[in-house]
């Protein structure tokens, strides 16, 4: 385990985490820092505590923001998905018409040369 100390609202934590983690402990640490900071800014100092809740409320909106984007995307993707499995049908559909139209032709093709070389003898 090791050992970061982050910053917010201009107090020092020291906080745990996995090896190889620290940076990204102390990049969440300052995200969090940057809305306590915007807290601040709009409201004054009014304690820890309560700059930290409304920082964390603003971080978990985001959160939940983000979630239903997700979710909006996910949803997108299934109709994409849906409408590109009916458009591969359709299109097999079309190939396998004109397939048939051509072997048709061709069989005709293949009579009518026929034909015209019985008719020739």
């Amino acid at each position: 385990m090791s050992q970061v100390t982050v910053t917010i609202n201009e107090r020092s934590y020291k906080m745990a985490c996995d090896d190889g983690q620290e940076s990204h402990l102390t990049g969440l640490a300052n995200y969090l820092n940057n809305y306590v900071e915007e807290m601040k800014v709009a409201f004054g100092q009014v304690g820890d505590t309560r700059l930290l809740l409304m920082a964390g409320v603003m971080v978990v909106d985001e959160l939940g923001e983000s979630r239903r984007k997700i979710e909006a995307l996910e949803a997108e993707l299934q109709q994409m998905k849906m409408a590109r499995t009916s458009i591969a049908d359709r299109l097999e559909g079309a190939q396998n018409s004109v397939a048939q139209t051509l072997d048709t032709a061709a069989q005709r093709i293949e009579s009518l040369s026929a034909q015209m070389g019985d008719s020739e003898s």
